[in-house]
């Protein structure tokens, strides 16, 4: 089950039986309106507050992927979930709302990733029979509690992106019909000595070239071997340095077939900058968008490698520099899969 250092295969085959996306306003004039199962007109989504209405949307994914099941959420063994604000209390709240025995998770925008890993790797070891995992992110909560509050009208360099509002969760089983997780490889903690928390995407490039390159070598394949490789909130940036890094390493991935949810997301002309962030960023990418082209055939075998940057207010304000990290997880059609 374990090759190399770093990475899971999962011998047992857990799939993806259903999933629920969630999405806001500006993520409905998106490029990929399609890939959410909800969408609301308002940021609030009639609540008090961005982080209520955070909860309410990782709430809403989870029931999504129940419903869009054959099971009922009395079967569901375990929730996995986590997201950017402070303690997790988005997650924490919708956990109690579900009403599912949880684990929660801080890996920042690797987040969605990581807890697929783990419910993978406990469904392999057969620990659970049916487990769902997911995040969520709210672009007013985040910008508050990172950067500066919308309200406060700062300028953003463009290096800078945009945190997208929304959730998606996966219900992984044991036996059913589906996408395969059929391996993982854990990310480690990457410092380039990068503090600027307007410049996610380079800060988090290294971290994402480091796990891609150890999946390649403990699994012994080639990048050819995926339809797409598929980074989590890169964005234009943080995508072009990594494939400067990944050349240099001469690791042989064509430009075609390496793509980033910050740059799905979200269509030409929306003020995005540099793209699209978050921990919904890939969440919602792949669960709602990638995963629909897996359901059509039109690709056999994808790599996610959800990037993350592990900082803080404190840490910040500390003048530490930022700390990243990449967790990647290989998905398979069922009828493709080795």
């Amino acid at each position: 089950m374990l090759e190399g250092h770093r990475t899971w295969v999962f011998d047992n085959h857990p799939v993806i039986i259903s999933t629920g996306t969630v999405g806001g306003p500006f993520e409905a004039g998106g490029n990929v309106p399609e890939a959410f199962d909800i969408l609301h007109d308002d940021m609030w989504l009639k609540q008090s507050s961005f982080e209520k209405a955070q909860r309410i949307m990782m709430e809403e994914a989870s029931q999504t992927a129940v419903k869009n099941s054959l099971i009922q959420k009395e079967h569901v063994n375990f929730f996995i979930s986590g997201d950017l604000i402070n303690q997790i209390t988005p997650s924490n709240f919708a956990a109690k709302t579900l009403d599912v025995p949880y684990l929660g998770l801080f890996s920042a925008c690797a987040t969605s990733m990581e807890s697929l890993a783990l419910a993978a790797f406990i469904i392999n070891g057969d620990g659970a029979d049916y487990i769902l995992s997911g995040t969520a992110s709210h672009n007013a909560a985040t910008e508050k509690q990172f950067r500066y509050p919308t309200e406060y009208g700062g300028q953003k360099p463009p290096t800078a992106q945009w945190t997208v509002t929304g959730a998606g969760c996966a219900l992984v089983a044991k036996n059913g019909e589906g996408p395969i997780v059929t391996s993982a490889t854990i990310g480690k903690v990457v410092d380039m000595g990068m503090s600027d928390p307007f410049n996610m995407g380079a800060a988090m490039a290294p971290a994402a070239v480091d796990t891609i390159e150890t999946h390649l070598r403990e699994r012994d394949i080639d990048p050819s071997y995926y339809d797409l490789i598929i980074t989590g909130d890169l964005g234009h940036v943080g995508r072009e340095i990594s494939l400067d890094m990944l050349r240099e390493k001469n690791i042989p991935i064509q430009e075609e077939s390496y793509q980033d949810c910050g740059l799905t997301i979200y269509r030409e002309g929306q003020p995005v900058l540099s793209g699209a962030s978050g921990t919904a960023s890939s969440a919602v990418g792949v669960y709602g968008h990638f995963l629909k082209l897996m359901k059509d055939e039109q690709l056999s075998r994808i790599l996610v490698v959800a990037t993350g940057s592990l900082h803080s207010p404190l840490s910040v304000q500390q003048n530490d520099a930022i700390p990243c990290i990449a967790h990647a997880v290989s998905i398979e059609s069922g009828s493709d899969s080795q």
